[in-house]
């Protein structure tokens, strides 16, 4: 019931992760380092729906630190899985070290942002 926006932000991350992209990267539309930046971006934005699921469940029970590390853990492992999908399935992409360094620090910033965001506003 809750979980409903992260898994399909999940499945489009999947799909904008296996398209064939051709040049769309070597457009003057894009700069570069473009391809880093939407991964940390889409992982931002993952990790803050995955939690907004879980915070609306539990109601009244706060997000824990065990809950954030496995929410964050488990966004790793999904961007890992993309990266070896990329590197061994969808053969017109590649896998590579970068991509899931900023799909970690996506999840890092998203984890960090809730956790702010919960404990600012257990303090009111």
């Amino acid at each position: 019931k809750y979980h409903g926006p992260a898994i399909l932000w999940a499945l489009f991350v999947l799909i904008i992760c296996s398209i064939h992209l051709d040049s769309v990267d070597k457009s003057p539309m894009f700069f570069e380092g473009f391809d880093k930046l939407t991964h940390c971006g889409l992982f931002f934005t993952l990790i803050v729906l995955v939690c907004f699921g879980i915070i609306r469940q539990q109601k009244p029970r706060p997000l824990t630190y065990t809950g954030a590390f496995a929410i964050w853990a488990t966004s790793v492992f999904f961007g890992g899985l993309i990266e070896v999908l990329q590197a061994s399935v969808f053969t017109w992409r590649s896998g590579d070290w970068n991509d899931l360094f900023c799909d970690v620090l996506g999840a890092c910033m998203g984890i960090f942002s809730v956790m702010l965001t919960v404990e600012a506003i257990g303090k009111k």
